[in-house]
């Protein structure tokens, strides 16, 4: 089966799954974006050991494609830290954090250009099931600053750990500044109990929860340090960018540190 069955198989399944009429689009990017829009609106629940073979090899088919990059291969920017600009869905590490919504289930906007909606698209089904199971269990929506942990299915990484940053509407407060610090610290905190040797940051909290990019990346290279300065941690973080702006804040911060 190529990638275009296997896409086929995939949406036929989601489709009859929702009992819709849908016409599938003859080209390739219009199947991929209704694939990506079904996954996005699924909600959590088992699928068909059929299901989950074909989409496994179809996701991983598309990684290689996109193409892999390893944490070996990049060249630190300061002790232990790493800065790195492309798609964090690619990066082979141990971990990768995922900036999550309080419900932790994933972003249900077909299509959405978050983070969250990238790494549940291309992990797989799986990890919203995961992530529901974990909650259902929790019994309440996850407090901000806080990190939970999960498989990483189909993504390269080893594992997804998930934390809700503040959400700044109107005026950055002290209080919006220590829940940020804290989802950097409960992610290093997990990713040590868990015995990973690499973690993956991306911007938390910079785009859809508005927080400031510039205080934002201050916040994430400070807290760090402190961290690996306090514990004595040899853990290797990369602080994953997606936007040029990002990318020279921190290459400027971290070097003028």
């Amino acid at each position: 089966m190529n990638q275009q069955s296997r896409r086929q198989y995939l949406i036929n399944y989601l489709l009859s799954s929702k009992h819709l009429g849908v016409e599938i689009p003859d080209d390739e990017q219009s199947q991929k974006r209704l694939f990506r829009a079904l996954v996005n609106v699924r909600m959590p629940q088992p699928a068909s050991k059929e299901f989950l073979q074909i989409q496994d090899e179809y996701l991983q088919n598309e990684l290689l494609q996109k193409g892999i990059t390893d944490v070996s291969d990049l060249k630190p920017i300061a002790d232990g830290i790493y800065l790195w600009k492309g798609d964090i869905t690619t990066l082979k590490c141990d971990g990768i954090v995922n900036a999550a919504n309080s419900q932790m289930l994933g972003c249900f906007c077909p299509n959405h250009g978050c983070i969250d909606n990238a790494i549940h698209t291309f992990a797989g089904v799986q990890l919203r099931l995961e992530c529901a199971e974990m909650m259902s269990k929790q019994g309440h929506e996850e407090p901000t600053g806080q990190a939970k942990i999960t498989k990483a299915y189909n993504l390269p990484c080893k594992y997804v750990l998930h934390t809700v940053g503040p959400i700044v509407r109107g005026r950055l407060t002290k209080g919006h500044e220590e829940q940020l610090a804290s989802c950097y610290r409960s992610c290093l905190e997990l990713a040590d109990k868990n015995r990973l040797d690499s973690i993956a940051f991306c911007c938390i909290s910079t785009g859809e929860f508005c927080f400031p990019n510039e205080k934002a990346a201050e916040i994430a290279i400070k807290t760090v340090k402190e961290f690996k300065a306090k514990t004595a941690s040899n853990i290797k973080v990369i602080f994953n960018v997606f936007k040029e702006l990002d990318y020279e804040i921190y290459s400027r911060l971290l070097k003028s540190n």
